[in-house]
């Protein structure tokens, strides 16, 4: 990418979440403590799901779809950002601002079409329990789960090009601690018009399609919960969506003030706080509302841990059993 002034831009400057030099350890501590638990919480879920055949199921097969959209998102920008917190060079390369613009736009819109596959998923249990095992056959949850990848990587393609495809004169340095696209398009000294309209359209799209389908599932599985005579039906049958739920006001909560507005000092800087309680707090409370919440998982566990727990007492210390 070529600047203004005919030099090559081969890497940008990340401010990060703040200049003040004395918090840098301890900012580093935190996020390296919350990266941790992320990446131990997403990947158990997704690991216990494989191992524990009662969870076999098209609930906890998204399930595990979004514990892995969670832990890869989390593996996007956080080592970037934990090296910078500790270097005074707070570089990335071109490509590699690239690909982290990319990979964070594909894998934000995967989620929000998961979280819809889910609703959806939710709905036909509730609402036609009888021919669940036949609507969400095997085949039809691989298509549910498939589809979010191949359109959120797609569209994340299309609006990575139109970002890098812009000259960046005006400076290298990013207002963010990771290549976003509101901070990028502040960069630009060409015309971000069409940047500016495509961004728009598409969080536009996104975000009321997909939460259009939740709301018109939950719509639907509160008239069927309501026409539930008993009340223990009326709990068992909400509980059941309570999770996820808990799991869409969470996204959707810090998503609609994200991108749906035109990128001005003052919205990048708001960005930032938005991007750290999407980027960190969301991923590792996706798995603790899933599993505080749900018996099956709770259980799971506990089969898995008894299992292993198990099969370590029965060999001996020479590796034979006895």
């Amino acid at each position: 990418m070529t600047t203004g002034n005919g030099s090559v831009v081969t890497e940008f400057v990340l401010l990060g979440l703040t200049d003040r030099p004395e918090l840098q350890p301890a900012l580093f501590v935190l996020f390296l403590a919350l990266y941790l638990i992320t990446l131990s919480g997403n990947l158990g879920m997704v690991v216990l799901i494989q191992l524990e055949s009662r969870l076999h199921t098209p609930m906890y097969f998204f399930l595990s779809n979004l514990a892995f959209v969670d832990l890869c998102y989390t593996c996007n920008a956080t080592p970037q950002m934990l090296k910078n917190f500790l270097s005074e060079k707070k570089t990335i390369s071109f490509v590699g601002c690239f690909t982290q613009c990319y990979i964070y736009i594909a894998l934000l819109l995967t989620e929000m079409y998961m979280l819809a596959a889910m609703a959806y998923d939710r709905y036909v249990a509730i609402c036609d329990p009888l021919r669940y095992n036949v609507k969400m056959s095997r085949r039809v949850c691989i298509c549910l789960a498939t589809c979010p990848y191949v359109y959120g990587f797609s569209d994340g393609l299309f609006q990575s090009i139109l970002t890098f495809h812009m000259t960046f004169c005006r400076s290298n340095v990013i207002n963010h601690f990771y290549c976003a696209d509101p901070p990028l398009i502040k960069l630009s000294c060409s015309d971000t018009y069409v940047k500016e309209h495509a961004m728009l359209i598409s969080a536009g799209f996104n975000l009321s399609s997909s939460l259009t389908i939740i709301l018109v599932s939950y719509a639907f599985i509160m008239a069927a919960i309501l026409r539930i005579n008993s009340a223990e039906g009326r709990l068992k049958a909400f509980s059941t969506c309570g999770s996820h739920m808990m799991a869409v006001t969470l996204f959707y909560g810090t998503l609609f003030c994200m991108y749906v507005r035109p990128p001005t000092d003052k919205t990048v800087e708001e960005s930032k706080v938005i991007a750290v309680f999407y980027s960190f707090v969301n991923p590792v409370l996706n798995p603790l509302i899933y599993s505080l919440r749900n018996k099956d998982v709770k259980q799971a566990l506990k089969n898995v841990l008894r299992r292993n727990i198990t099969r370590t007492l029965s060999i001996s210390p020479l590796g034979y059993k006895p």
